[in-house]
């Protein structure tokens, strides 16, 4: 039995109403309780929380999934308060007991205090910019991918804990062009391909898509 909780950090403000990550989010918990094998926790952060239930989440799960837009190259507000109120409540709590540095040599091991090793990530994220914004020479992100650029501080944050990442899916142009169908059909290939050795037939899928 794998234990899986998804955090949904699509924060309602201004004029952003959350709605495609909270789409994801249900999607999720929707495609694991559709599975033997699976047990399934969710939290989103526009709902009350206690932060020390939100640390047992961490310790219980096997696998965390982030579900998040990305505001001005950053985490929302929201988001980031949760995790900093959350991973607070996880020290010497199961999720780090601290940096990994002794008095005697602190120059080194930095980092390595985590306390969730053999847990994985898995990081979806979503983006008004467009895909060739991370790939086209010259263009805003001068060729930087999104884990290895804007998210670098993210996955060393779970670094920290201990955790290994699973690959990332990002969501491109959600706001100009978006194609919320084949984005949610791409999510769910890439659930199989992570979690299930046997993926569905093509019909399967987008039967399971029309129920979203």
């Amino acid at each position: 039995m794998k234990n899986i909780f998804v955090i949904n950090g699509g924060q309602i403000f201004a004029h952003s109403g959350g709605l495609f990550n909270k789409t994801l989010l249900d999607t999720t918990v929707n495609y694991f309780a559709e599975k033997e094998g699976f047990e399934i926790r969710s939290t989103d952060i526009n709902d009350n929380y206690d932060p020390m239930q939100e640390a047992e989440n961490y310790k219980w799960a096997d696998v965390i999934i982030y579900h998040t837009p990305i505001w001005w190259f950053q985490l929302p507000n929201g988001f980031k308060k949760y995790i900093d109120e959350v991973f607070t409540a996880g020290y010497n709590n199961g999720i780090y007991r601290s940096d990994g540095r002794t008095a005697e040599n602190p120059a080194i091991n930095y980092g390595t205090g985590g306390l969730m090793h053999g847990k994985k990530y898995l990081l979806t994220t979503s983006w008004n910019a467009p895909a060739t914004a991370f790939t086209l020479p010259g263009e805003f992100f001068n060729g930087h991918s999104v884990d290895e650029g804007p998210l670098f501080g993210f996955h060393r944050m779970n670094a920290f804990t201990g955790m290994q990442p699973l690959e990332s899916i990002h969501f491109y142009d959600v706001m100009k062009n978006a194609n919320i169908a084949q984005n949610l059909q791409h999510y769910q290939q890439h659930l199989n391909k992570l979690f299930i050795q046997n993926t569905p037939s093509h019909e399967n899928l987008l039967n399971s898509l029309t129920e979203v």
